[in-house]
């Protein structure tokens, strides 16, 4: 009876042990990619290149629209190459000023679906 309560406790000790750990190592994954998020902002933020647009071709070819300077150039992107396509001038841009397009968050998804699902609930009670 003894040896059962011993292998109960050792159990539940190395549980918690495994989760403590895990735990431990989420967090610090957690960090690590805020902190690496922020100095990668940081390092691009003052850059004088900008890609302004992408559009898939397929699974690995890319155009891009991108800014250098004061230059807008189209550049092709594949696997292995890149290739410059052509220097566009500005006036024959339709530049969006980025408060136009706002991109959602997670949370802004969240309520919007939350939102929609409590109408949806609404309208079955009104039948």
């Amino acid at each position: 009876m003894i040896l059962t309560i011993s292998g109960r406790a050792d159990s539940y000790v190395q549980f918690m042990t495994v989760l403590i750990l895990f735990l431990l190592v989420l967090a610090v994954t957690y960090f690590v990619t805020k902190w690496m998020a922020g100095y990668h902002r940081s390092r691009v933020s003052n850059a004088n290149i900008e890609v302004l647009e992408t559009i898939g071709l397929s699974n690995n070819k890319y155009i891009q629209l991108i800014r250098i300077g004061q230059k807008y150039l189209a550049v092709a992107i594949c696997k292995d190459t890149v290739t410059m396509l052509t220097e566009i001038p500005e006036q024959d841009l339709i530049l969006s000023d980025g408060s136009v397009s706002k991109t959602m968050g997670f949370k802004d998804i969240l309520d919007k679906v939350q939102k929609k699902a409590i109408l949806e609930k609404e309208d079955g009670r009104d039948e």
